[in-house]
């Protein structure tokens, strides 16, 4: 794609919600296409060095899902959460649980808002809202922020190919 875009993630001090903004270079469609159909979100969510297996996706309103990366030692990382609403292509409800705390419960709302940009261009923004600031800044100090940016760069090349093959 010709233009460099960022991902901004914003945590304000002693809140426990933190947005995850982005604009992408791929129409409304493509784009909640990727964030919910296995075949397109295995090409980009998560770090570039992480397998994915998706073991359930029922994209519905009161579904659920279960993902897990898998590191090159063979170490496996599951997340998992019940989707709350779909209203393709605007939006997303769902929750997000990192399996592998020590313990469980550390629970947080995702909400996915698609806005369609003049040029056929996406504008993403993820508000994610956790049981506590300390979970907040806990999911921060992961390593959240490299994986979520390496993920939208992934994103950006899937978009490339997929508009490329849509061209031919």
């Amino acid at each position: 794609m010709a233009t460099k875009l960022q991902t901004q993630i914003i945590a304000e001090p002693g809140k426990q919600e933190l947005f995850i903004i982005r604009e992408f270079d791929a129409p409304r469609e493509l784009v909640f296409r990727a964030f919910s159909e296995p075949e397109l979100l295995m090409q980009w969510m998560g770090p570039r060095e992480l397998d994915m297996r998706i073991d359930k996706l029922d994209n519905r309103t009161h579904g659920s899902w279960r993902f897990v990366h898998t590191d090159p030692a063979g170490n496996e990382y599951g997340f998992n959460g019940v989707i709350h609403e779909v209203a393709a292509p605007e939006r997303m409800i769902r929750t997000f649980e990192f399996e592998g705390l020590p313990v469980r419960g550390h629970v947080s709302l995702e909400f996915l808002e698609l806005t369609a940009l003049p040029g056929e261009r996406t504008k993403v923004t993820i508000q994610s809202i956790f049981k506590s600031v300390m979970d907040r800044d806990g999911m921060i100090q992961s390593g959240m922020e490299r994986g979520v940016k390496d993920s939208h760069e992934r994103l950006d090349d899937l978009f490339e190919k997929q508009l490329k093959k849509s061209m031919a």
